[in-house]
């Protein structure tokens, strides 16, 4: 039975002049939760990125989110809290690609 998932891809650095791995969603299913098995993901995918010479493994994490914070501090990464995500979507992404 298939009870986790992630979702990643390479992205580049420009700053290190090396590919990373984004970690774009991890998944455990509700009643799977708690057993350790997020856990395991993320030091297969920290494996995997060592393992194809990226400069960093990183991932976004809501400010609400806790508990995965903690857990992830726990587990040595930095939530870097000065970095904020941009996104456009909808109305606002039609109005931007519409501009001369």
């Amino acid at each position: 039975e298939v009870v986790t998932f992630a979702l990643f891809f390479h992205n580049f650095s420009t700053f290190l002049c090396k590919k990373g791995l984004y970690l774009e969603d991890l998944y455990v299913k509700q009643a799977c939760r708690g057993r350790g098995y997020g856990k395991q993901m993320l030091v297969a995918l920290a494996r995997l990125a060592v393992e194809r010479d990226c400069g960093r493994f990183e991932w976004s994490v809501l400010d609400w989110n806790t508990n995965a914070i903690k857990l992830y501090e726990g587990m040595g990464a930095t939530v870097m809290p000065e970095w904020r995500i941009c996104r456009v979507t909808g109305e606002a992404l039609t109005e931007l690609s519409a501009q001369a």
